[in-house]
């Protein structure tokens, strides 16, 4: 199980979300990191320094490009993904063009 940081930081007391490290997609049972740079802080029963080696070794892992897939952007291009099996990573590229969109998320079951 892992611990993921607080994403609202401006609140005083920040909540806490437990959830695996692993988890299974719920339509293809297929097993799939669940760990994120930005907000998972440490591994539970784990030592600090411990659960720093994992994740730091698991978010090299995700991070390597031979796993990364570019969209490549055409007019009208209308891009989705699905969060409970991949990882989303805007990178702002497009300078001098503006690049607008809308988030929309589903309301989804626990990860297991």
């Amino acid at each position: 199980m892992c611990m993921p940081a607080a994403t609202a930081r401006r609140r005083r007391t920040p909540p806490e979300a437990v959830h695996p490290v692993v988890r299974s997609h719920p339509v293809t049972g297929m097993k799939a990191l669940y760990v994120n740079r930005a907000v998972t802080t440490r591994v539970l029963g784990l030592s600090t320094r411990q659960s720093r080696a994992v994740l730091e070794f698991l978010f090299a892992h995700q991070e390597n490009p031979k796993y990364r897939w570019r969209f490549g952007w055409q007019p009208n291009s209308v891009p989705m993904w699905d969060n409970r099996c991949a990882q989303h990573y805007a990178i702002w590229d497009y300078f001098p063009q503006v690049r607008s969109g809308i988030r929309v998320s589903v309301i989804g079951e626990r990860p297991t």
